[in-house]
């Protein structure tokens, strides 16, 4: 079993990402928990939305507003818990968490070769308007994984599960796994801003630049020559950190912290962890640029 808490900030992009998930068939309404609605799955997307900016709006000087949280279970473990002990489990989890009390969403993903869930709230609190405090969050994750391994018997991980993120000219799956790196990276909390992130990218031979307006994701040789047709970054729905639209850079007001010895060699050592981790025996294949149409863009 692993649970991710996913660094988005703005709870809108969190909600639809799951929206358009059900919207594609790939996903579907699971749970819903503290609405006042008795069934707020049976109305539209901007009912659910209004949920939360209501609450919201009484306090708009907190910055993450959004609480995403992926639960994943190996394919043992959904065959062990099935769907009626995995929701009670999530809402256990949302209670440790201290959202008990909270309106939250949870979504059944089905898009992957494994069942999967997110969950989805807001960080400020209904009654109080102040943010629920998130000191010790990531530490009574583990613990809740612990309780619940030893509880159902469950895999301690999905290290045969998890892709292969180091890419070449030949990678299969290129979109789906380059958003599973961001994933990885954006929970690193030492990877601080955006010259870290993008060292770190290098270690995966990806790398970001900038195109008219926005963004392209590049796939490399490792020396800064493509390898691969690029992909928009507006097309990720898991965007990497510190890469954020203008507007919405300046609404959380992203500043350029001051990095210490500490914390480069802190950097270091978590991402030496997520490179051994994803190092695979694959046979190298020779970098292959096939010639774009002349007019068309990218």
């Amino acid at each position: 079993m692993v649970i991710k808490i996913h660094q988005t900030a703005n709870t809108e992009n969190a909600l639809l990402y799951n929206e358009r998930k059900v919207q594609k068939g790939v996903a579907e309404f699971f749970d819903s928990r503290n609405t006042l609605s008795q069934n707020p799955f049976s109305y539209n997307e901007k009912h659910r939305l209004k949920i939360f900016s209501d609450i919201e709006q009484q306090n708009p000087r907190v910055k993450n507003k959004c609480l995403h949280i992926s639960i994943n279970p190996t394919a043992d473990d959904y065959l062990k818990m099935g769907d009626i002990y995995i929701k009670a489990e999530i809402n256990n989890l949302l209670k440790d968490l201290g959202y008990g009390k909270q309106p939250y969403f949870v979504y059944k993903h089905e898009d992957l070769d494994r069942v999967h869930f997110h969950a989805v709230s807001t960080r400020v609190d209904k009654e109080t308007g102040k943010k629920i405090s998130d000191s010790n969050e990531r530490k009574k994750v583990q613990q809740f994984i612990k309780t619940l391994e030893q509880k159902y018997n469950l895999t301690q991980n999905l290290q045969n599960e998890i892709p292969n993120l180091k890419f070449t000219a030949g990678s299969n799956n290129l979109k789906q796994n380059l958003q599973e790196l961001f994933i990885e990276l954006n929970r690193m909390e030492s990877i601080i801003n955006r010259k870290l992130y993008d060292r770190s990218l290098g270690r995966f031979n990806v790398e970001i630049r900038r195109s008219g307006r926005g963004h392209v994701v590049f796939i490399t040789d490792g020396n800064g020559n493509p390898v691969r047709y690029p992909i928009c970054l507006s097309e990720f729905e898991e965007r990497p950190r510190f890469y954020v639209s203008a507007r919405a850079e300046k609404e959380l007001q992203i500043q350029k912290p001051v990095i210490d010895k500490f914390q480069l060699a802190q950097w270091a050592r978590d991402l030496n962890r997520l490179v051994e981790r994803n190092k695979g025996p694959g046979k190298a294949v020779k970098p292959k640029i096939r010639r774009r149409k002349q007019g068309k863009r990218y």
